[in-house]
């Protein structure tokens, strides 16, 4: 998985490219633990994420609970039809906001 990412005053996005998957999600989750200091709204861009596994479910949610406790809001970006799948089977499309 390749990450760039883009930050401006309290905002953050991005952007991601490949798989996240076990081996790819600590990369994630580094990058967040790294950049999220100050930012209320987050964007995760999927435009270019070919699947998200179960780790990256985890990574996602716990992002989410750590945005949510900082009264910020987090987004995810031109989500893929099978993720989007993957979001509605497992109830996370009404949690994330998607766009």
């Amino acid at each position: 998985m390749k990450l760039t990412h883009e930050k401006n005053g309290t905002e953050l996005t991005v952007h991601l490219s490949g798989e996240m998957n076990t081996l790819t999600a600590p990369e994630l989750s580094a990058l967040l633990e790294k950049e999220l200091d100050g930012v209320q709204n987050l964007t995760l861009d999927f435009t270019e994420c070919d699947y998200v596994s179960s780790a990256g479910l985890r990574v996602l949610l716990a992002t989410y609970k750590q945005m949510k406790a900082a009264k910020g809001n987090m987004e995810l970006a031109n989500v893929g039809e099978d993720f989007m799948d993957v979001l509605q089977n497992t109830g996370l499309d009404a949690v994330f906001g998607i766009f």
